[in-house]
């Protein structure tokens, strides 16, 4: 292997089955870290991500677990204690984005938004406070609708406010500890969470808002978290990292 972590590293990527997640994983792979690769019913997505990892040369294992559930997310802590000695680096990429206005909104709706986005990485964060290994690094996922605030975003948008949030308190809260937080923000990026349901006509819009007139792609975005964990990175910490292309 080949990269950035020390031997021994470990990371956690949570919704690391797919899309951005599973572009974070196999990039943290390829800089040295075992990586822990959870999902929460995508299994032969999550396998397919752990052998391109292990046939490039790299260590994974897939984890199954609900971030909304705390006793779920003690026992991804438990696994990385066991089979790894501990955990080095936490990534939040498990996210959900079903857009409504506000009006057409129903309860269901909002409580999965809650449940997911915000209790999930909640969840994930209260562990790693009292259970990541000194000197380690944390990753949110945010969005860049927290600043564009698109119509039918509210609640998606509302949820990652909160997680920005969590990220600027907490690292305030880490002191002593040698440990970085961050968010990262996208832009509209190619994956299904985002592509799903949008005309063609709308997602050329999206790729023209940015100046460098494309969508991102799930490698830009994991190229950031890979900088962030990196030794590279570390002095920044608490802040909210805008990998948009300039839509914002």
């Amino acid at each position: 292997m080949h990269g950035t972590a020390s031997f021994g590293q470990t990371a956690l990527i949570t919704g690391g089955s797919r899309g951005i997640g599973a572009a974070i994983a196999e990039r943290l792979a390829q800089d040295g870290f075992s990586v822990m690769i959870n999902y929460a019913s995508s299994e032969p997505e999550a396998n397919e991500v752990v052998n391109r990892i292990e046939n490039a040369g790299g260590m994974a294992i897939p984890v199954q677990g609900d971030v909304s559930n705390p006793a779920a997310v003690r026992r991804m802590f438990d696994i990385a204690e066991c089979q790894f000695g501990g955990l080095d680096v936490l990534v939040n990429s498990a996210g959900l984005m079903k857009l409504a206005t506000l009006a057409e909104t129903d309860d269901a709706l909002f409580n999965r938004h809650i449940d997911i986005n915000l209790r999930g990485t909640f969840n994930t964060l209260r562990e790693a406070a009292k259970r990541l290994r000194d000197g380690g690094c944390i990753v949110n996922l945010s969005s860049s609708v927290v600043g564009l605030y698109q119509p039918t975003y509210a609640t998606y948008a509302a949820t990652k406010a909160g997680v920005e949030a969590m990220t600027r308190v907490m690292a305030k809260e880490l002191r002593g500890r040698n440990i970085s937080i961050n968010a990262v923000a996208p832009g509209p990026t190619a994956t299904s969470l985002f592509l799903d349901g949008k005309p063609k006509a709308a997602i050329n819009a999206l790729a023209n808002l940015s100046p460098l007139e494309r969508l991102g792609l799930p490698e830009d975005i994991a190229a950031t978290v890979s900088f962030l964990a990196s030794s590279g990175g570390r002095w920044i910490h608490g802040q909210v990292v805008r990998a948009n292309g300039g839509v914002i």
